[in-house]
């Protein structure tokens, strides 16, 4: 991610750096599947003048606009969002790539591209909430939904304070810095955090086109609130999430 000055003193891209974006060396992870599709993506973005932030702040509205889509609470509506929300989460991490090609990474890039995730998927829980509840017409779909805001916004905060408490943050959209957990509560924190992270919008396509996009509701209501809860208990183990 790039910092917030986007001042005309940015380094030229130059076609040795394209070149160098890949997968990585030796065999290519499986996982996450959005890797594959933003490498491809990331060399056409690199020939325009956008910056990481830029990109990184386009996604944010992409994401909001998805979020509008999901509030009106019918499938046609419903399947469009879960596009646009793919284009945000591609760019969400394109901006990263972009940031190490063109020399921009930087910790408060680092910290916007943290923010605007809180953003979308807080925006995201609260307008799909919105959109059932209008469907249903019952409002305690809408209050699913801001529990699972409210989740979000919890582990956002619990995370800018680690950050800022070890002075450790990790540069954006590094497929190759997944951490290896080792016990139990690691793996399920693990887990949680790479399901709302890398491959969730492809979570929200699958279950849009089967119109039961409503179950992420009950989950994430449930689910944000154990994962603060268990990033705690793994903070107390000096376990990084």
């Amino acid at each position: 991610m790039a910092g917030c000055s986007i001042a005309g003193g940015r380094n030229v891209i130059q076609p040795t750096e394209q070149s160098k974006l890949s997968l990585g060396s030796g065999p290519k992870p499986l996982f996450p599947l959005i890797r594959h599709i933003s490498v491809r993506t990331t060399p056409m973005l690199l020939k325009t003048p956008l910056t990481a932030n830029q990109v990184t702040f386009i996604s944010m509205l992409l994401g909001l606009t998805a979020a509008g889509l999901f509030a009106q609470g019918d499938f046609k509506t419903q399947l469009a969002g879960s596009l646009v929300f793919f284009v945000s989460y591609l760019l969400d991490h394109c901006d990263g790539e972009i940031a190490r090609a063109k020399k921009q990474s930087s910790k408060t890039g680092q910290m916007f591209d943290s923010f605007v995730d809180w953003v979308v998927h807080a925006a995201f829980f609260v307008g799909l909430g919105w959109g059932v509840a209008r469907a249903t017409g019952q409002d305690f779909w809408f209050w699913l939904g801001v529990s699972g805001g409210a989740g979000a916004s919890i582990n956002y905060f619990l995370g800018l304070y680690a950050v800022m408490k070890q002075n450790d943050a990790v540069e954006d959209g590094d497929p190759d810095n997944y951490d290896h957990p080792d016990t139990w509560k690691q793996a399920l924190i693990f887990a949680f955090r790479e399901l709302a992270r890398a491959d969730f919008w492809l979570l929200v396509i699958i279950l849009t086109v089967f119109d039961c996009l409503w179950i992420l509701l009950p989950a994430a209501a449930i689910g944000a609130h154990i994962y603060w809860i268990l990033y705690l208990f793994a903070w107390n183990k000096n376990y990084r999430v």
